[in-house]
């Protein structure tokens, strides 16, 4: 009797599958370092499933950057509307690259009904996280006045902030702007 029950609960492991080791051995924060990697090496088609299967597994970095795949259609078919719902996920996580990304989408109508607010709050949410793109893009919004007053002033501050934080477009549009103000004191 016990080598029948012995031989059945064999059968039964066998049949079943012992998903245990399989499941266990998924590590979401390791497929998204190798979609990551296929990413940077321009391998877009080899970084669309372990970015997914992070992303599933609520990896915010993930989401954002199959979002990427999505929106400009390399390593995945081009598709604006799972982009737009990629980035959301990503933002809503935590990921400021992410929130940046929604916002350019609000800003350029792409993909999504153009709302310069929205791209506003967006791109603020992304630089009140430390996101230094998000900053610039606002810097760019108050120069231009889009979504919110023209605020010569407070978009300096903002390209400031995001040329400190390493982003050259904070730099350049910086420069752009003292190279205005000089240009105004020859003129007088």
């Amino acid at each position: 009797m016990k080598k029948f029950i012995v031989l059945l609960v064999c059968v039964v492991v066998l049949l079943v599958g012992d998903k245990s080791g399989i499941e266990s051995s998924f590590d979401p924060k390791k497929a998204y370092e190798q979609g990551e990697a296929f990413y940077n090496n321009k391998e877009y088609d080899k970084a669309f499933e372990p970015l997914k299967k992070a992303c599933d597994s609520d990896i915010a970095d993930g989401c954002r950057m199959l979002g990427a795949l999505y929106a400009n259609g390399i390593g995945a078919e081009k598709d604006l509307s799972k982009a737009e719902k990629l980035f959301k996920k990503a933002c809503d996580g935590g990921d400021m690259l992410g929130c940046s990304s929604l916002g350019f989408m609000y800003y350029s109508g792409d993909g999504v009904e153009k709302d310069q607010q929205k791209a506003v709050e967006l791109y603020k949410k992304a630089c009140d996280g430390g996101e230094m793109i998000g900053c610039g893009n606002l810097g760019v919004m108050y120069d231009n006045g889009n979504g919110v007053e023209k605020n010569e002033q407070k978009a300096a501050e903002l390209y400031k902030k995001a040329c400190d934080g390493g982003n050259m477009d904070g730099c350049r549009n910086l420069g752009v702007m003292y190279e205005k103000v000089m240009e105004q004191k020859k003129t007088r």
